[in-house]
């Protein structure tokens, strides 16, 4: 077992890193449609967006001074397209999921083509700023210092998050408005507004996960599709509006990618599928459903 483990050690931390990259992307997409009841398929098309933001504003050599502002523009894009992504799913509001989708898919495909005419169709590379450009070692295996400072960040976002939802007033309003809409406005609260901020802060953290996801993906056209899948399978596999689903279905969905690509090479999507349908055969409502409407 042990030296399984020496040997496996590069993939299960690369898994690690995945799933905490993934955590930052799924998490608003788990609260916008496990609380806020919308299905949301452009939140690809908004990680992209960020991915392009990191390498136009960072650059492809990027100083902590432009990644910071390259993080900064990101949130800004995410806020803005959270906005406009709420108000224009708000005449939807009581109709099916299907017309959700359909209208969030159309933006996401007409994004994806103007950033593909934008930024060209070529991989746009992006390192890692100064100081986490290099490697340390770890039980003797050398590792690169970005993917352990991304673990460390999915961590705390964790954390954060799970207190904000779980430990505040912020959260005590938004499982309100999701337990009973009208009790939440006979008290004062605009329960549009809480659907406002949840999409908005949810857009935001999938562009900030574009950017730091620069340096491990890229930018290019297409990977707006792949990582959407991903995050709809860590949310399924997590449960809806849960922070600790969304973080323990991202982790077993890095690890799959990861260390089951370097297990399995040949049948990874198998096994990625594969955990899909077993959760959905045994626990329908994911590992750990939150509070949903």
């Amino acid at each position: 077992m042990s030296a399984w483990f020496d040997a496996n050690l590069v993939s299960i931390l690369n898994g690690a890193a995945i799933g905490c990259l993934l955590f930052i992307l799924a998490i608003g997409l788990s609260l916008v449609f496990g609380m806020m009841d919308v299905l949301n398929l452009a939140h690809g098309a908004i990680f992209l967006g960020g991915a392009y933001v990191g390498w136009k504003v960072g650059g492809a050599a990027p100083t902590w001074a432009s990644f910071l502002l390259a993080l900064g523009v990101a949130v800004l894009l995410g806020l803005v397209a959270g906005g406009v992504l709420s108000a224009m799913t708000e005449p939807l509001r009581n109709r099916s999921h299907l017309d959700q989708a359909l209208l969030t898919l159309g933006i996401a495909l007409v994004v994806a083509e103007l950033l593909s005419m934008a930024f060209g169709n070529d991989v746009r590379g992006v390192n890692a700023p100064p100081g986490l450009d290099g490697s340390v070692s770890v039980f003797g295996n050398a590792y690169p210092t970005y993917r352990l400072m991304l673990i460390g960040v999915g961590a705390v976002l964790a954390a954060g998050m799970w207190l904000l939802v779980s430990r505040t007033m912020i959260g005590a309003v938004i499982r309100g408005t999701v337990a009973d809409r009208e009790m939440i406005s006979a008290i004062g609260i605009d329960n549009r507004k809480v659907k406002l901020a949840v999409f908005a802060a949810g857009s935001a953290l999938a562009a900030v996960a574009g950017v730091l996801g620069g340096p491990i993906y890229g930018a290019r056209p297409g990977l707006d599709a792949t990582v959407l899948i991903l995050a709809l399978v860590v949310v399924v596999i997590g449960g809806l509006g849960s922070v600790r689903g969304a973080l323990v279905g991202a982790l077993i969905i890095g690890q799959i990618e990861s260390l089951g690509r370097a297990l399995f090479a040949d049948a990874a999507s198998f096994v990625l599928f594969g955990a899909l349908a077993i959760v959905l055969v045994l626990r329908p409502q994911g590992l750990f459903a939150g509070a949903t409407r």
